[in-house]
């Protein structure tokens, strides 16, 4: 018989999920293929070779389990457990890693502090 293990599980093991409950959540969302079938369960049963995947935060991941674990370890131990089959791609590609945090378009939006000062010195106001 082949070794298996919960789903939920080894991406708790593998740390992909801070806790097995945030895990459980996320299998029971739906959102995640193994071997490219939906799987909607978070006891479904994973083994060494099953595909992973998922969307996690602004990536989707595309996971190969390599080993099973038996503990929830460190982070190096953890990243023994899979083999990241594509480097995290983004889900869209106009999202805002190509737009600067904190820019915005002259004239866009509510003026800034340093924006209003200026306009109270040209405008003579104080």
């Amino acid at each position: 018989m082949t070794e298996s293990l919960r789903l939920d599980k080894w991406l708790w093991f593998a740390r992909f999920f801070k806790t097995r409950s945030l895990a459980t959540k996320f299998c029971l969302a739906g959102r995640l293929r193994v071997n490219g079938n939906i799987v909607p369960k978070a006891h479904a049963l994973v083994r060494v070779g099953d595909v992973l995947t998922f969307p996690l935060g602004p990536y989707v991941r595309v996971i190969k389990i390599v080993r099973l674990g038996e503990r929830r370890g460190p982070a190096p131990e953890a990243q023994t457990l899979y083999e990241d089959l594509a480097p995290p791609q983004r889900k869209t590609e106009g999202s805002p890693e190509s737009v600067h945090q904190g820019e915005r378009e002259p004239g866009a939006g509510r003026p800034t502090k340093a924006d209003r000062r200026a306009i109270e010195r040209l405008q003579g106001d104080r």
